[in-house]
């Protein structure tokens, strides 16, 4: 990570600044983008453009560029065309004071920088997830900088020795703490359909292309939490971590206790047009 791009200047991390007014700081009112880029290329742009404008929208901070102002801005800060992420933050701004209300005539504070992705060692051995009830707000669709319940829950599991917590409301299974989650049950794979309880991700959207695209049959539904624990196959996606079989959750094998046929097939369909799509 060379540099960093703030509010229109490129900076070494180590200079770059907000104020302690900064809306973000004071209330995580903000929102953020995360975007993949193999060889060069920033993975679905449109797509995590969209999502971005729909968090702004939610949370009511008008604030657009076009898609050629954003490429101007993240190009610069990719390296050698290794793979690697944009992390992409735009609050509210500085305001005067400190107040929840919206304060009038501020400027959005818009910060972005690049890291290495760091690929998962021996991906196929899986991970171990942990149950949770979801106790998060209620607009999980927008990807918010408000991050503290994700946080205290993936915690939790790490805690327990787990990689991820899969969290449930009222018996349904939503998402997990920093991923979105996928289930082969009774041969179909599925993934609890889109509302406002998680967040639409981007790779979530490739693997339902690509399940169609290939003939898998997959489903987007409620799933309880009694049916996931009859998967034969669990997942959790995201930008980042790309597809991660669970191999144990709640202290019991998934399936056979390792990374499942399906997986190995949508794994590999992954990987052989992530620097296409």
């Amino acid at each position: 990570m060379d540099k960093v791009y703030l509010n229109g200047e490129y900076l070494a991390l180590s200079e770059a600044k907000i104020s302690v007014l900064d809306r973000g700081f004071l209330f995580g009112d903000g929102v953020y983008e995360v975007i993949p880029s193999y060889s060069g290329h920033l993975f679905k742009l449109q797509e995590h453009l969209h999502r971005l404008e729909n968090s702004l929208s939610l949370i009511r901070l008008d604030f657009a560029y076009t898609t050629a102002q954003w490429l101007e801005i993240l190009l610069p800060l990719l390296g050698d065309g290794r793979d690697q992420y944009i992390y992409l933050q735009i609050t509210r701004g500085v305001s005067a004071k400190r107040d929840h209300a919206f304060p009038a005539d501020v400027t959005p504070t818009v910060f972005a920088m690049c890291s290495d992705i760091k690929p998962l060692s021996n991906i196929e051995k899986g991970v171990k997830a942990l149950t949770i009830e979801d106790s998060r707000w209620e607009m999980c669709n927008v990807k918010a900088t408000t991050l503290l319940a994700n946080v205290l829950l993936r915690q939790q599991a790490v805690e327990q020795g787990c990689a991820e917590a899969i969290l449930h409301r009222q018996g349904y299974v939503t998402e997990g703490a920093a991923s979105n989650l996928f289930a082969v049950i009774n041969d179909v794979l599925m993934t609890p359909k889109k509302t406002t309880e998680i967040l639409p991700g981007i790779t979530r959207q490739v693997i339902l292309e690509l399940a169609k695209k290939n003939e898998i049959q997959c489903n987007e539904a409620m799933i309880s939490l009694a049916a996931l624990q009859s998967a034969s196959e669990i997942w959790i996606t995201s930008s980042t971590r790309e597809i991660i079989p669970v191999v144990e959750l709640d202290s019991v094998k998934v399936g056979k206790g390792v990374a499942g046929p399906l997986w190995q097939k949508m794994n590999q369909f992954f990987q052989e047009n992530k620097s296409l799509i």
